[in-house]
This record gives structure tokens, sequence and C-alpha cells, in this order.
């Protein structure tokens, strides 16, 4: 799967890692839910590392359809909450 962090790049992440970005993301969205500010950027943070850290990059002149848009790690709760789908930023695996 082509995972891309708005405003960084793309990775290739494998599909086999999406149950852990989906804990963090299930988290991300509860503290969304009850307007944890400070919970929020450092679960955002978290699940961005994790991303890049899973992930192979691919170059920049690469041109691949992304499956999964991320954002920015400097985006605000309000602007996360208008990516939101029902189920989060990460579909279920």
């Amino acid at each position: 799967m082509i995972v891309r962090i708005m405003g960084e790049g793309q990775v290739r992440l494998a599909d086999g890692h999406l149950a852990e970005l989906n804990k963090l993301d299930d988290e991300l969205l509860a503290e969304m839910e009850n307007g944890d500010g400070p919970g929020f950027r450092r679960t955002l943070t978290a699940l961005l590392s994790r991303v890049r850290a899973l992930g192979d990059p691919l170059p920049d002149d690469s041109l691949e359809p992304s499956d999964l848009i991320l954002p920015a790690a400097d985006a605000t709760l309000e602007e996360v909450r208008e990516l939101l789908s029902d189920g989060g930023l990460i579909p279920e695996a």
C-alpha cells in the first residue's frame, strides 16, 4: 500500500502493518472525540513516526497513486477531523 503524509511524500507500507497502525488511529479518533488536544498531538506524532519507520520512502519524482493520505505532523485537530471517515484515518485491516 502507498501512504502519503501530506507535505512530506510517500512511503510503501506492507499491509501487515495496518493492525498496529489501526490501534493508533483508534486512539487518535477517541482523543479527537474527547477534545483531548495534547493526546491528539502525541498520538498523531506517534502514528506518523510509525508510518515513517515501517515504510520504505518512494522517490520524490514517483507518481504512484496513494492508497491512504495522512495529515501533516502540524495539522490541527479541526483539519484532521475533515479528513476522517467513519472508521478514522486508516481503514480497518
